[in-house]
């Protein structure tokens, strides 16, 4: 008897360690060598959907409708789900599933009566093999039944996600290549996923991604922890065609059509419309904290901000009352904020800010991204990691008082100043050590400007209305040229606030009047 018990239990250990190997048996290496795979052969782009599907408008393709019901992994203990993206309108072209279980790596199937569609004649025209777009990644954020999607991975290389009681607005991407140039962006996108099934109860999922572009193939891994703020640890493997001029690393998109530092554009009545309304840097090597309110530019507006050792970056939305927006159906004040905080010293480089004109807020016109300082040429391979967190702007872990208002106006009438041309730039300062800080205390204002611009003034004085301090600045720039300022309060020669930086082309007249 003893033998036939050691028996059973040495066939138990070895189901359970084939069962083990059969769920190992696919992973990020495989990823890695089917992107370098891919990389050694000539670009083809992906097959295109029909043209029907591609020519739907925002409203009919909107009206297509996963039904959840139909949720991978709705049967069983897992707390993750996934819902199928639909192909059409700007998605247009279809993505390979595959789920990596117990069993191995299974393909998912196109299926089209996963979906309601608006009428019975758009559906007989789906092809029964389409195919999905991309996924959604659902998760029980409350702790209930209820599930919360909270990763969408759709179009391109974007994907985006929400922490707990936020909405989708900024995404992130896989990569960006030569965003901004005058040569012309190029937009890898990812061909296939392998979604790995957690084990039952699990709060961590895993997802791999193959990339694939005309300069370019890429294998990712992504680790995704949902919460009151998502975490996504990203790990990379690249492969170049061709050299790429700007090679973005960690990407992220957003919008922002005009805020507090912008007029308002004609006919519109809400205070602001932003997914973000800044761009903050960490460079760890001098702790310096980097904050840059967005603009909505006259003209094409890339800038550069140098960094020897990166602590992180992201695109921020500090405006998050319902009031600095008055929108009951965007609900921009419920939109994330996204940090990037590399996985290792990624050496010296640059966060570029990209800044692209636009007239109305349904198009994504800020990117930021970082630039490695070594160059990309034809050949060469890149490995990289980094955690991605979206949540409320806490996430960053700023230690100093914030840049949380930014207001410019005319530096030559009352309540500006009385300078022909100038402008006055007012600057608000909340949290960090800044709160425990006397109404007397002797906090100092200093201001810098570039080359083309003349610092009249500069001050520091607490606003007791806010129960904060202020800074104020008059600037006069010559004429044809830009203002570039850098501010920050100190006291005691120590820094008590982040270093507050803005940018102001020739073009953009904020002195005049609104439309």
């Amino acid at each position: 008897m003893p033998y036939q018990r050691n028996l059973r239990i040495a066939l138990v250990i070895a189901a359970a360690l084939c069962a083990a190997a059969r769920a190992h048996a696919f992973g990020f290496d495989d990823v890695v060598a089917k992107a370098q795979t891919m990389a050694s052969h000539e670009y083809e782009p992906p097959k295109v959907i029909p043209e029907f599907l591609r020519n739907l408008g925002y409203d009919d393709y909107q009206s297509i409708r996963f039904r959840p019901e139909a949720s991978l992994w709705r049967q069983g203990r897992s707390r993750f789900q996934v819902m199928m993206v639909p192909a059409g309108s700007y998605y247009q072209h279809a993505v390979a599933l595959n789920v990596v279980d117990s069993e191995g790596v299974h393909p998912v199937p196109f299926d089209r009566n996963l979906f309601d569609y608006p009428s019975p004649e758009l559906l007989k025209r789906v092809p029964a093999d389409l195919g999905y777009a991309g996924f959604k990644l659902t998760y029980p954020l409350a702790g209930n039944k209820d599930q919360n999607q909270v990763l969408v991975f759709a179009g391109a290389s974007y994907f985006r996600g929400v922490g707990a009681g936020q909405q989708f607005g900024m995404s992130a991407r896989g990569i960006a290549v030569d965003t901004g140039l005058a040569s012309g962006e190029e937009f890898p996108v990812f061909r296939e996923f392998w979604l790995e099934r957690p084990a039952g109860g699990s709060d961590v999922m895993v997802v791999y991604g193959l990339l694939d572009g005309p300069s370019l193939t890429g294998a990712y891994r992504f680790e995704v922890r949902p919460g009151e703020a998502l975490k996504v640890h990203v790990s990379a493997r690249l492969f170049f065609r061709n050299r790429v001029q700007q090679v973005g690393l960690a990407p992220l998109t957003s919008m922002f059509f005009y805020g507090e530092n912008t007029l308002r554009p004609r006919g519109q009545w809400r205070p602001q419309v932003h997914d973000s309304d800044g761009l903050l840097i960490h460079d760890q090597n001098t702790d310096e904290w980097l904050w840059r309110p967005l603009l909505n530019p006259a003209a094409l507006q890339l800038s550069y901000h140098q960094v020897q050792q990166l602590g992180g970056f992201g695109l921020i939305q500090r405006d998050r009352a319902f009031a600095q927006f008055e929108d009951s159906e965007a609900r921009y004040d419920l939109r994330p904020s996204t940090w990037v905080r590399p996985g290792e010293n990624w050496g010296a480089g640059e966060v570029v800010l990209v800044e692209i004109p636009t007239a109305s807020e349904v198009n994504d016109n800020i990117v930021a991204f970082w630039k490695p300082a070594q160059e990309v040429s034809a050949g060469d391979s890149r490995y990289l990691t980094y955690t991605l967190t979206f949540g409320n702007p806490e996430i960053t872990g700023e230690p100093l008082a914030r840049a949380v208002r930014t207001f410019v106006g005319d530096g030559s009438q009352v309540g500006g100043g009385s300078v022909e041309g100038a402008y006055r730039f007012v600057v608000d300062f909340e949290g960090g050590t800044m709160g425990r800080l006397r109404q007397d205390a002797a906090v100092v204002s200093q201001v810098s400007a570039s080359e083309g611009a003349r610092v009249i003034e500069h001050f520091a004085e607490y606003i007791e209305a806010r129960h904060g301090w202020r800074l104020s600045v008059l600037v006069q720039p010559e004429d044809g040229k830009e203002i570039n300022l850098r501010g920050l309060l100190v006291v005691d020669g120590k820094p008590v606030s982040e270093t507050w930086t803005y940018r102001l082309g020739p073009s953009t007249d904020l002195r005049r009047a609104t439309p």
